[in-house]
């Protein structure tokens, strides 16, 4: 059996980002850069206004000499250009975003006159001689790097964009990931009553996989769940061609009626591996079939969503472009005395809180594997590595932190 870190690296290792496509900026909110992006201009193009007041040179505000008073030459609005270069004495009435004026090297803001009059103003604070200034290309110059390949379009990296007048943008595109459960207990909520009275089991897994991958940027091709039926098997897994990447649950272990790793070999499915070394989630496989990544995950609530995030989620993260594709790690103190005496590593659902400057994890109740809730109620998974069988109350360990914006390139856990 493969230790998690080794499967999560050898999953990466056969994936590549997906074709690049050009799109509209407001398309392309989510997506990932397929190309450095580099500015065509200065930006801002000249100097600049931060402030409405009046532009001034600061030779003519000597300290201790005021107030003072300076003959306004012109009106500068935003959108407007300077015709005049001030001389000794003079000013120029400027707004927020308006270039500034040849001579004058700072702006007044209005708060510090007393407004103009007679076509002159007088100065009653110096405080901001010599500020107020945006400098042709403080935040790029014409040429410089504006967006590297592989960073992810947010809102503000939209807004650079469209200030350097890029009307579209070359993206990697959206994975699509086909979804297929299995077994002859589980029903859809079509079959309430059959749930209710206790004959069938609720597809949770359906729910929060689709849930999982549309959270993470992809498209969900749902295939329903198959009968623990080798022909109904290889009818829903034909369906998953238009799929970049194929994620199914259960049928993977090694009951007699697990049979989704012999009719995946008998479609000619390739296997790279299908048990590692951790719990929740041992039975995870992984391999292609005709040239499709696929990952095999359990079937037991919990197991499904854990061996989600340290394996599919990655896996869809590489497919949209995206050079970070792990969680982080952080450490943390634990909180209580944990005894876990299996050889493998543990990936526990904690609450992980800021107490006095630290972060302190406590579990979320019952670990079992089918204890839904205790994920419903986590915020991170807790690491236990597979060396250690005991952890004392207030030792410390890592934790992966859900749905935390911070990613990493290699996995950080083993």
């Amino acid at each position: 059996m493969r230790s998690p870190g080794d499967a999560a690296r050898a999953i990466l290792e056969g994936l590549a980002p997906l074709p690049v496509e050009q799109l509209p900026l407001l398309d392309a909110l989510g997506r990932v850069l397929a190309e450095d992006v580099r500015s065509p201009l200065d930006l801002p193009p000249w100097d600049n206004s931060a402030m409405d007041g009046y532009a001034v040179r600061g030779v003519d505000l000597e300290p201790g000499r005021g107030p003072w008073s300076l003959r306004i030459v012109e009106e500068i609005p935003a959108g407007g250009f300077p015709s005049h270069t001030l001389g000794a004495g003079e000013c120029a009435r400027i707004f927020t975003g308006a270039p500034i004026p040849a001579g004058a090297d700072g702006v007044i803001r209005q708060e510090d006159t007393d407004g103009a009059s007679a076509g002159a103003v007088r100065i009653l604070d110096s405080r901001d001689r010599g500020r107020n200034l945006r400098r042709r290309g403080e935040d790029l110059t014409q040429g410089a790097l504006a967006l590297a390949r592989g960073t992810a379009l947010g809102p503000a990296e939209l807004g650079v964009l469209a200030s350097i007048a890029q009307p579209t943008v070359a993206v990697h595109r959206t994975p699509t990931v086909a979804l297929l459960g299995s077994g002859n207990e589980i029903a859809d909520l079509d079959e309430r009553a059959a749930i209710l009275a206790g004959t069938k089991i609720a597809s949770s897994n359906t729910y929060t996989l689709i849930a999982n991958i549309r959270r993470a940027g992809a498209t969900a091709l749902n295939l329903g769940v198959a009968r623990d039926d080798p022909e109904d098997l290889r009818r829903r897994l034909t369906r998953a061609a238009p799929a970049d990447l194929l994620v199914t649950t259960a049928g993977i272990s090694v009951g007699e009626h697990d049979y989704l790793r012999t009719v995946f070999e008998e479609m000619g499915g390739k296997l790279g591996f299908w048990r590692i070394r951790m719990r929740p989630g041992a039975p995870v496989g992984f391999g292609t079939l005709h040239g499709r990544p696929w990952i095999g995950l359990p079937g037991n609530p919990v197991s499904t969503m854990v061996t989600f995030e340290l394996f599919v989620r990655p896996a869809i993260r590489r497919l949209q472009g995206h050079a970070l594709p792990f969680r982080r790690s952080v450490p943390v103190e634990v909180t209580e005395p944990l005894h876990y005496p299996a050889r493998l590593t543990h990936f526990l659902r904690v609450i992980v809180v800021e107490e006095e400057g630290h972060l302190r994890a406590r579990l979320t109740g019952p670990q079992g594997s089918g204890i839904l809730t205790s994920m419903a109620r986590a915020n991170a998974l807790l690491i236990v590595p597979a060396d250690r069988d005991q952890v004392a109350a207030g030792e410390h360990l890592r934790a992966l932190l859900l749905d935390e914006p911070v990613h990493v390139a290699a996995p950080e856990f083993e």
